[in-house]
């Protein structure tokens, strides 16, 4: 038999000889000994830190977690500033492409001119489908105060009160977040 082999009772009184027998778990007739207030207020002081160590974890943790999402937003709405600067870029481009006559469209000196502001404002727009900026859907739906800043009221009794009739300046969302609201005309009841 080897020392592997020993019962567990025999193992546990081979190691308790020579330790005082009112030390041994549960017997002894000192119940309160020094020794023993002494071991307990260390398993006290052990469990305190434990928790405190689980305490700092957790708190290591939630930092972690904390600042993985503030990057996250980071990145995604980097731009938000340059693309806010940008939409009057936008907005003059598409007047402008507004302004030309159907007349003029047609003739052959300014077909050129034509065609390349309209590849322009594809283009532009691509661009801000793949930054994540996406256009505001306005006419023809109710006014959403969180997307449409309501411009003027036009008395009309074809549309329902509080239906977008007209969108005066384009409003934009960069993913979830508004951009810039869009300026709208809404119907209300005919005097």
């Amino acid at each position: 038999m080897t020392e592997n082999d020993k019962p567990l009772d025999q193992a546990v009184d081979d190691e308790l000889k020579g330790v005082p027998e009112h030390l041994h778990e549960g017997g002894g007739e000192e119940p309160s000994s020094p020794l023993a207030e002494v071991v307990e207020a260390l398993k006290r002081d052990l469990e305190g830190a434990r928790q405190e160590v689980l305490y700092a974890q957790a708190e290591t943790q939630n930092v972690r977690r904390r600042l993985e999402r503030e990057k996250d937003e980071a990145r995604a709405y980097a731009a938000t500033g340059f693309a806010r600067d940008i939409l009057s870029v936008a907005d003059n481009l598409s007047r402008a492409i507004d302004a030309i006559p159907p007349s003029l469209r047609e003739e052959d000196s300014m077909k050129g001119l034509v065609v390349g502001l309209e590849a322009t404002q594809r283009e532009l727009e691509k661009v801000f489908a793949n930054n994540g900026i996406t256009r505001i859907a306005a006419v023809g739906l109710p006014l959403d105060p969180n997307q449409h800043q309501a411009m003027i009221e036009v008395p009309s009794a074809d549309h329902e009160p509080g239906t977008i009739v007209s969108e005066m300046q384009a409003g934009w969302m960069i993913k979830d977040r508004l951009l810039r609201a869009a300026m709208v005309a809404v119907a209300k009841k005919p005097d």
